[in-house]
């Protein structure tokens, strides 16, 4: 399938070198696949009969990725996912334990059944041969084929507000191919063209994608922690049943926002409104009220009037025979599937009516002091949250008292007749901070004049709004005198109990399905998992506690959904997935289906013959018809052997075996957008199944995949799935490139130059292993006590160590910033610092090893063709030993390196300078370009007024806050005379960084290393390096000419003073 990506990098005109290592990993797959070198199984019950010390002995490592929905090929942001478990997989493998990565694939829930539903409907226009009509016809097509379109019918407006289902924006509409049917999506995942009108029945999915079985929800019936009841939830009308986060088209992660109705009975309409309305006969007689939603029931004590939208349309529907409810189309629509109305999920609108009409009309506001008040006009009413009638409390709201202000200082303007604005607020609620009329008091305090201060207004009503609910007392009302905290519960059941007011509900933001319907909350009698019980939520949060986060971010999130998640519906009427067993016209929730199927990974091998349907048994012999919940118990929970089990206890025992051998999981890793849902749903079965010592270990997140530091997505023509970046790339360069797009929960970038760059890489250092190993003979022997020798060895024992911690904290662009590119700088130095006396052959054969071994998890094909092919070791890289130092590290060589490397630099720099110096005619006549001599100029002691500083800075540096007393410093440098000197300031402000970065240990500036004899044993590197006829390194004292103490006045230890000349022929 091809990609068309935002910031193009043009394919290279020849491809040897990726073709070359492409070949060569096709050829280790092979070699992989025929010895099944990934294939692992626990130390059998005659190799370690002793559960106590079988870890010990047999370390072990699991861990799983979250299988995707087979409803597409997998892209390249799974694969980023993906490699954050694959790589520290294969470390782990090398540190000696037994590794397993298992993975399968989710064909339950809706994604699957909306993908064939649009196949079938597909089919019935075009034949299931897919026939496809001119263009015109096409297009034409396409429309009549919108995701269920007699549903964006249903869900529309009469009102005429735009509501309607194609106009939304979702991941439907995020996912164009360019491919405007089903049938063609399928053809661009390769699924051969006779095959795909089978997919238009949703089961022949579970074999093309075959499902995993699960086994826990019997468990949790057990365990009282599924229930049933009525409860509020996120409902497609069209499918007829909830929708859940992954059945969703957009809105993931959307809930129920809870609202307060407030029932205002019309008492007289206004004249417009009574022109409009009055004739309408099934209006007579009814009581007619304006629906408000408040947040805030406590506050209607205070209401003075209630506002409408003049743009907006309004309808008026009949809820049952006495009662008509005046509101949005929208806010109606979640009503009835609230039980609100006569018949459930019916909306029976009588009249509309425009906004404008509505100004004028008298209603009566439950609970205020005022017995009648006006509808008047607000700008910014929307149709999109709420009902669109908002109730009036301008004491203790912005937004409604900076209206009110307007409305009384342009009536005029507003149209409306000044008597009806013509009401104060109401003091109802005190606050210690801004009294009792905490709104008209910060809107004073902010300046805030007009409706349009948007900005201000949010903020205001932020602040008030806190201070109300967290420090406000009733002034006034049946709870006078209780904080607002205890009133507002007892205010709203008050409303409710008088039928003044009633409870509502919609989605917090748009929810679409994957059906095209938008979503409302409906209130349902379903099964749920009680999620936020508070027993089982602490067994959550003890869990979270131990468990290894991988960074601060992650636990976060963890724990503030921990805070909020509760009841979830674990089952649905529509779709695919199993059988709920006690309630057989459900199926399971494909979030509530997925959350300890990890565990079945651990026996599955021994139980499927090929076919993960279960038709076929595995290598034990068993059924799946025998594989009862005693059995389960006994495997995953330490319960009974079940006596009537036709399963011998020899089989049982090995399938336990696997299980407790590989459990608990050691690491789950997911994308940051799941911690929401599944990844906290996987820690709740987990606590409530599993014993504690059984619980998992770790769950690392990571952020979505950018292409070329754009979001991927297929709209914009930068998707990749995975077998294309491998077809374009190879596979190795695809992982580097993955490796370095970034390891925190932020979201990561695949540079399409850095895999082009690693390509080229790759097939470069795999030529140079190939040349240095055939012509090892040539290389240098001996002993390896050089400076260079050691220095190179030093680098290769540090940067083992570097890339071990980098892969222990699964930093893994890390691991490759050390073990792969600065060890090959290491390298680079070398190979220029030993151009006159070579290279040592140990040296180089050591490093090549390392090289390999270090990049094993990362680029495991590369890796493994150096091992086997080049360095002829026997067996296979992948079962290697993670290399160790061969001696301990010398910090003051690494830091000898790293001084000849700055001198060089320092060198560079300086002759750019004096060039540009030339050029302004202020320097003398210097060419780098022609001969030249160097003299360094190396210091044995700091100056005095250094001394002074490092001082004084060390007595006002606080060790325990990382802080520094400057006005101390200054008066100690003061009283010392030498804050006149034009140098000191500048010092104290670097050192002080160098303080920052280094801690205690940056006053402690004596050097590790020898200076004069490092440089003297560099000479000749130096020399070649940077081009000149001679280099002389002299001490201090040995400067004798004008010229050569003016140089060594700028040296102080460990940055020497250079002098640097053209050689004058005589």
């Amino acid at each position: 399938m091809a990609t068309v990506v935002t910031k193009a990098v043009e394919e290279p005109k020849k491809t040897v070198k990726r073709d070359t290592l492409r070949a060569i990993e096709k050829k280790v797959q092979q070699l992989w696949e025929n010895e099944h070198v990934f294939e692992v199984n626990a130390p059998t019950i005659e190799e370690e009969p002793d559960d106590s010390i079988l870890h010990e002995k047999y370390p072990k490592y699991m861990g799983t990725f979250p299988y995707p929905y087979m409803n597409g090929r997998l892209h390249l942001g799974h694969l980023f996912t993906i490699t954050k478990l694959e790589f520290g997989t294969g470390y782990e493998r090398m540190k000696g334990k037994r590794a397993l990565f298992p993975l399968g694939f989710h064909c339950t829930g809706m994604p699957i059944k909306a993908c064939a539903d649009k196949l079938s409907r597909e089919i019935k226009q075009f034949g299931p041969e897919f026939k496809i009509p001119d263009q015109d016809d096409l297009e034409e097509g396409v429309k009549d084929l919108e995701l269920n379109d007699d549903n964006a019918i249903k869900s529309q407006d009469p009102s005429g507000a735009a509501t309607k289902v194609s106009n939304k924006k979702g991941k439907i509409a995020a996912k164009s191919t360019g491919q405007k049917y089903q049938f063609q999506i399928m053809q661009s995942m390769d699924v051969p063209f006779n095959e795909i009108a089978k997919f238009s029945d949703s089961n022949h999915w579970l074999y093309y994608f075959p499902p995993l079985a699960i086994w826990q929800m019997r468990k949790l019936k057990v365990l009282n922690k599924v229930k049933f009841g009525e409860r509020y939830t996120i409902y497609s009308p069209f499918d007829g049943q909830p929708c859940m986060d992954h059945d969703r088209q957009s809105g993931e992660g959307v809930g129920p926002q809870e609202y307060t109705g407030i029932k205002l009975q019309v008492i007289e309409w206004s004249e417009e409104a009574q022109n409009t309305l009055g004739s309408v006969k099934e209006l007579e007689n009814k009581n007619i009220y304006l629906i408000a939603a408040t947040m805030r029931p406590e506050t209607m004590y205070g209401q003075t009037n209630c506002y409408v939208g003049t743009g907006l349309n309004y309808g008026l529907y009949k809820i049952n025979e006495t009662d008509v409810f005046l509101c949005t189309y929208r806010s109606a629509r979640n009503m009835a599937f609230q039980g609100y109305t006569s018949e459930r999920g019916v909306v029976h609108q009588i009249a509309e009516v425009k906004g404008a009409a509505l100004i004028g009309t008298k209603v009566r506001p439950p609970l205020s002091k005022y017995d009648q008040v006006y509808v008047l006009p607000m700008e910014n009413v929307i149709t999109t949250k709420g009902t669109g009638v908002v109730t009036s409390v301008p004491s203790d709201s912005p937004d409604d008292y900076i209206t009110l202000q307007d409305l009384k200082k342009k009536s005029a303007y507003y149209k409306i007749d000044p008597s009806w604005a013509a009401f104060d607020p109401i003091p109802i609620i005190d606050t210690p901070t801004y009294g009792n009329l905490a709104a008209p008091t910060v809107c004073q305090q902010k300046k805030i004049n007009s409706q349009k201060d948007r900005v201000q207004l949010t903020e205001a009503k932020e602040i008030v709004y806190k201070e109300g609910f967290y420090n406000g007392v009733m002034l006034i009302g049946d709870f006078k005198g209780k904080p607002v905290q205890e009133a507002k519960p007892l205010v709203r059941d008050l409303l409710i109990s008088n039928g003044q007011g009633f409870l509502y509900s919609e989605p917090e933001g748009l929810v679409m399905s994957r059906s095209g319907d938008e979503c409302v909350v409906a209130l349902c009698d379903q099964w749920y998992l009680d999620y936020g019980e508070e027993e089982w939520r602490k067994q959550a949060e003890n869990c979270l506690e131990k468990m290894n986060t991988y960074g601060n971010e992650t636990r976060h999130q963890f724990e503030q959904t921990l805070a909020w998640l509760n009841k979830w519906a674990c089952a649905r009427s529509y779709g695919l997935g199993s059988k709920l067993p006690w309630d057989p016209q459900y199926l399971v929730e494909s979030l509530s289906d997925s959350t300890i199927y990890m565990a079945y990974y651990t026996v599955a091998h021994l139980l499927h013959g090929g076919a993960l349907d279960g038709s076929k048994p595995g290598p034990l012999g068993i059924n799946a018809s025998e594989l009862t919940d005693q059995v389960w118990d006994y495997i995953f929970c330490d319960g009974p052997f079940p006596a009537t089990s036709s399963i011998t206890q020899e089989k049982l025992d090995k399938l336990k075996r696997e299980f407790k051998y590989f459990y608990p999981l050691d690491l789950r890793v997911s994308g940051k957008d799941l911690i929401p849902n599944h990844l906290t749903f996987f820690i709740y079965n987990h606590v409530a199944i599993f014993p504690e010592h059984l619980w998992p270990r770790g769950v690392r997140s990571n952020g979505h995949l950018q292409i070329n530091g754009e979001k991927m997505s297929k709209s914009r023509g930068n998707f990749m799935i995975v077998a294309e970046s491998v077809e374009k790339y190879g596979a190795d360069a695809t992982r580097v490139t993955l490796a370095d797009a970034g390891d925190s929960i932020e979201d990561a970038n695949f540079e399409e130059s850095t895999a082009n760059a690693a390509i080229l890489r790759l097939f470069t250092l795999k030529e140079w292993c190939e040349e240095q190993v055939k012509n090892q003979n040539n290389l240098r022997t001996g002993p390896t006590d050089n400076f260079n020798d050691r220095m190179f060895e030093n680098e290769i024992n540090k940067l083992i160590q570097q890339t071990d911690q980098a892969y222990k904290d699964t930093f893994y662009r890390d691991a490759l910033k050390y073990g792969f590119y600065e060890l090959q700088t290491a390298r680079d130095w070398y190979r220029e610092a030993t151009v006159v006396e070579g290279m040592h052959r140990d040296l180089i054969l050591r490093w090549i090893e390392v090289q390999a071994l270090l990049l094993s998890p990362i680029a495991p094909h590369w890796s493994e063709y150096i091992w086997h092919e080049v360095l002829s070791k026997k067996g296979f890289i992948i079962d290697a030993s993670f290399p160790k130092p061969l001696s301990p590290v010398d910090e003051s060589l690494l830091e000898a390196g790293e001084y000849v490397r700055k001198i060089i630099k320092s060198i560079r720099d300086l002759e750019i300078a004096s060039q540009k110096k030339k050029k302004k005619g202020k320097a003398e006549d210097f060419d780098p370009n022609k001969p030249k001599t160097l003299k360094i100029f190396v210091a044995t002691s700091f100056p005095e007024w250094q001394d002074i500083v490092v001082e004084a800075i060390k007595q006002n540096f606080n060790e325990d806050t990382k802080s520094f007393d400057d006005i101390k410093i200054r008066e100690n440098l003061s009283e010392k005379g030498i804050l006149k000197n034009k140098k000191t300031m500048p010092f104290v402000q670097e050192f002080k960084k160098r303080v920052e970065k280094f801690g205690t240990a940056a006053f402690n500036r004596a050097l590790l290393f020898n200076e004069y004899d490092t440089l003297v044993t560099s000479k000749e590197y130096l020399q070649r390096s940077l081009r000149y006829s001679n280099v002389e390194v002299l001490r201090g004292d040995e400067a004798k000419e004008e010229e050569e103490k003016r140089a060594i006045e700028v040296a102080v230890p460990g940055d020497p003073g250079f002098l640097f000349k053209n050689i004058v022929d005589n």
